[in-house]
């Protein structure tokens, strides 16, 4: 025997309310994900300030030091532009892997 309109229509309906159930769940869990997306980043450009701050500093303190000499002085601000370049290398990386990981 089959089934009467009725419960066919009650399937129908579970069906669409299931279904409705699961799409809230996904858009939560999205949300999570972007929420998670947005955290990362904002890390990442904490990260990038800090270490720019730091080499700032460094450089200040290394300008006001006079016992050390020229060589010294040339060999520390060569240091300190790879380590801004790495730095930016990494930051730049990882806020691309952030980005597209989302897309």
């Amino acid at each position: 025997m089959g089934d009467s309109e009725q419960q066919l229509l009650e399937k129908i309906s579970n069906t669409k309310f299931n279904s409705s159930k699961k799409v809230t769940k996904i858009l939560d869990v999205f949300g999570e994900s972007q929420k998670l997306k947005a955290e990362s980043l904002k890390k990442t450009e904490e990260m990038m300030t800090k270490a720019a701050s730091d080499l700032e500093k460094l450089e200040r303190d290394k300008a006001k030091n006079k016992d050390l000499s020229a060589e010294s002085q040339k060999k520390l601000n060569e240091e300190i532009a790879i380590a801004r370049n790495q730095i930016r290398q990494k930051y730049d990386e990882l806020k691309a892997r952030i980005i597209d990981h989302a897309e």
